[in-house]
């Protein structure tokens, strides 16, 4: 047997305490730090159960063991050690000098005080102050003495010297803001005039080198191993400002210029950096500077709206991938409105940046952390919560071993920006996050990341899942994704479309085929110019026996049938086997049917078969296919009295009608219903005013019930109702269109019924 049993199979032996009189044996442990921590760990022993740490070049911590009583070496099974931590110890930097706060807009006006540039120098001072205010550091001053407690550690600021600023800016640009520091008044009102979105003065020049500087010094600390992670509190911000041009109130590119100088400096620990920017605008500049760089990856979640909002350009769109070498390395993700919060963005860190981040496993990382996205700020119009972006900083802690730089951006309400940076500090000390209380993303945020997805997914193989198969949709908010797709080794999309059917038009000749049988429909011809010549659009129109001769009539215009479908999560294909067709529509048409109402039925294709699907657009053909309809058919039948219904996108031909054709004598109802997606649409008349007035009494728009119309999710209780210009608009107690039509259709049935009921005098008042 071998003598050198397990000791904790060792039975008590007579002599010996047992294992529960050692349990009562409590050591005490108290660490009392000597010295501020900057380093890394190492150790000794003086035999006394005292041992010495020490973190870096700096740092001595005292862990001081006491014990009650004398232990028997015999009963010792795991001897007192010093932990092996490299991390925990550590404090998180904060960087901070109030001489970042002597860059100030020159006032001309009583009226400039009382409302002053929203790039205020409070906003760094408002966050250092809610620091001490919550015990973070120790400042009662808030002066930015050097000894700040024991939780953070003063990183010194010092001015990035010309040479980390000429790597990433041109040598015209750092000449011009140097050149500010000798410039008269006027000069300086003449070029904040005539800049783009910036102002100067003549400690701008400073200002902006100590905001470069102290980005640098942060991320050195964490490089170094000196901090954990660290916090620059810095301004002038930086992401806006291009290789040769300031811009959007920044000067240098702060983030920019770090990032160059880590890699320069640190060649064997630090290869590739992320960039993470969550500032509400679009980092330009940074983008511009790593565009074929492919040791930094630059991710930003920004506002977009197809290139309107500031910088107002479209390299902020998905389809900016990044160039050369760097192509691959850059990742948009582009919100396609206003008003997004902590679902959205959490729903893309999960969804698209985390996925990319964990493949692309920097060894530092930095956040450009603009705080202009957070509710309450007078530009960025989104609704991030402090909880938001303390969620957001838990994930990128998880990467790089937890070297992480966060540095400050934009944000312009000072309440928000402080509150939202206390989070983030929080959070980078060791602080959980908060729990979210929005969960669910709105629509617009899941479609633009479906596109990022069909984008990235070219670059990431870990967004690929469900995406080995052909993507048979386009990107719908994006710019020249054809481009994107010009080296593609694969098929086109137009290849692949012109050689296979679409489940669509299949669906649709089988609906084509249901009502026939049943109901001895048939199809209406259209020839038109403007029809596209593909096989989605043979079955367009269906019609009841005997259109000409009826009195009334219900014309029922949708969109295609949804498929719903078990789908394999790893190809992506979907399960023929268990697939079902999905249209409320088809109840209007059996319900019309069994009132004697004479029947038309039009289908709108979202995409059709062939290469026209390349300049097919589903609202202009509503449109037109409604008008065709009306001048050929409709005018020329018996009818006396119309009513409408719209399902989706398809809606939109029957509002432009009303407003391009005199229809009031006989359609007496519009019944529309609208999912989130869908944009409300308001009448224009070439005809006469009255006609907003007309639409709006004969009209129910049902929209569900978190329809953009409404506003922001968290403030749609006291949403204002939409204009008379969009006709009637009703919310819905519900989501999704389906469900909408389902609540709804009682109440939209009782409309038409009570409209076509009514004296023939009566319609054509109206």
């Amino acid at each position: 047997m071998d003598s050198q049993m397990d000791v904790d199979s060792v039975p008590t032996v007579e002599g010996k305490r047992s294992h529960d009189e050692m349990e009562e044996n409590k050591i005490r442990v108290k660490q009392e730090e000597t010295k501020q921590i900057d380093g890394n760990a190492n150790g000794n022993s003086n035999g006394n159960g005292v041992f010495t740490l020490t973190h870096g070049d700096d740092i001595n911590t005292t862990v001081s063991y006491t014990i009650d009583e004398k232990v028997d070496p015999k009963d010792v099974i795991v001897p007192m050690t010093k932990p092996k931590l490299l991390y925990v110890p550590l404090k998180t930097g904060i960087c901070y000098d109030v001489r970042m706060r002597y860059h100030a807009k020159i006032y001309q006006s009583y009226l400039e005080y009382i409302d002053p540039h929203p790039e205020d120098p409070r906003r760094i001072y408002r966050i250092y102050k809610i620091l001490a205010e919550n015990g973070l550091i120790d400042d009662p001053t808030l002066s930015g003495r050097d000894n700040i407690g024991n939780l953070m550690l003063k990183i010194p600021v010092r001015p990035a010297s010309n040479a980390e600023i000429l790597a990433v800016h041109s040598a015209e640009h750092l000449k011009f803001i140097e050149s500010t520091q000798t410039m008269d008044k006027e000069q300086l009102l003449k070029e904040t005039e005539t800049g783009d979105s910036v102002y100067f003065n003549n400690d701008s020049y400073t200002s902006a080198k100590l905001a470069a500087g102290g980005a640098i010094e942060a991320c050195k600390a964490v490089v170094e191993g000196k901090v954990k992670n660290a916090l620059a509190v810095v301004r002038p911000p930086g992401h806006h400002a291009e290789p040769d041009a300031p811009g959007g109130f920044c000067l240098f590119s702060n983030v920019a210029v770090a990032a160059r100088a880590i890699l320069k400096n640190y060649p064997e620990s630090v290869r590739k950096i992320a960039i993470i920017d969550w500032d509400v605008h679009h980092g330009n500049g940074t983008q511009k500077v790593f565009f074929d760089d492919p040791r930094v990856l630059y991710i930003s979640l920004h506002r977009y709206e197809q290139g309107k909002f500031y910088p107002g350009t479209l390299a902020g769109g998905a389809d900016q991938v990044g160039s050369g070498a760097g192509e691959g390395f850059n990742v948009n993700v582009p919100w396609p409105t206003g008003g997004m919060g902590d679902a959205e963005y959490v729903y893309a860190f999960r969804k698209v940046i985390m996925p990319i981040l964990y493949e692309f496993k920097p060894d530092f990382v930095i956040v450009s952390s603009g705080f202009d996205a957070a509710d309450g700020d007078p530009i960025g119009g989104c609704h991030l919560s402090p909880a938001g972006y303390g969620q957001m900083t838990h994930y990128i802690k998880t990467l790089a071993q937890g070297n992480v730089c966060v540095v400050l951006e934009g944000g312009y309400n000072l309440d928000a920006i402080s509150v939202s940076a206390l989070r983030v500090a929080k959070v980078l000390l060791g602080e959980p996050p908060e729990v979210l209380q929005q969960s669910l993303p709105r629509s617009e945020a899941i479609t633009a990341i479906s596109d990022v997805i069909k984008i990235q997914s070219r670059y990431w193989k870990s967004l690929r899942p469900g995406y080995f198969g052909l993507d048979f949709t386009l990107p719908q908010i994006m710019g020249d994704y054809d481009g994107l797709l010009k080296n593609s080794r694969g098929p086109t999309f137009v290849e692949v479309a012109s050689k296979n059917s679409r489940l669509a038009d299949a669906v649709r000749a089988s609906q084509k085929t249901d009502l026939f049988d049943s109901h001895g429909f048939v199809s209406l011809p259209v020839v038109s110019e403007k029809k596209p010549d593909t096989a989605s659009l043979k079955n367009q129109i269906l019609c009841s026996p005997g259109i000409y001769e009826v009195e009334k009539l219900l014309i029922v215009m949708h969109d295609p049938s949804r498929v719903w479908a078990r789908h394999d999560p790893v190809s992506g294909d979907l399960d023929p086997a268990s697939a079902v067709t999905v249209d409320q529509s088809l109840r209007f048409i059996d319900w019309g049917l069994k009132e004697n109402y004479g029947i038309i039925d039009i289908n709108v294709p979202v995409t059709v078969t062939g290469e026209s699907d390349l300049t097919y657009n589903n609202v202009s053909s509503a449109q037109d296919v409604l008008l065709y309809l009306w001048d050929n058919y409709i005018q020329y039948f018996k009818v006396q009295k119309i009513a409408f219904v719209g399902v989706g996108d398809a809606y939109n031909g029957i509002v432009h009608l009303c407003g391009h054709r005199d229809v009031r004598r006989v359609v007496m109802a519009s019944i529309n219903f609208l999912d989130t997606i869908t944009p409300l649409r308001a009448v224009v008349s070439s005809i006469d005013e009255s006609i907003v007035d007309w639409f709006y009494r004969n009209s129910l728009v049902f929209t569900s019930h978190d329809h953009q119309c409404w506003g922001n999710t968290d403030r749609r209780a006291n949403a204002k109702r939409p204009r008379k210009k969009y006709g009637r608009v009703i919310r819905a107690d519900i989501e999704g269109l389906d469900s909408v039509i389902d609540e709804r259709f009682e109440e939209a049935c009782d409309f038409i019924l009570d409209s076509l009921e009514e004296s023939e005098g009566e319609s054509e008042t109206e």
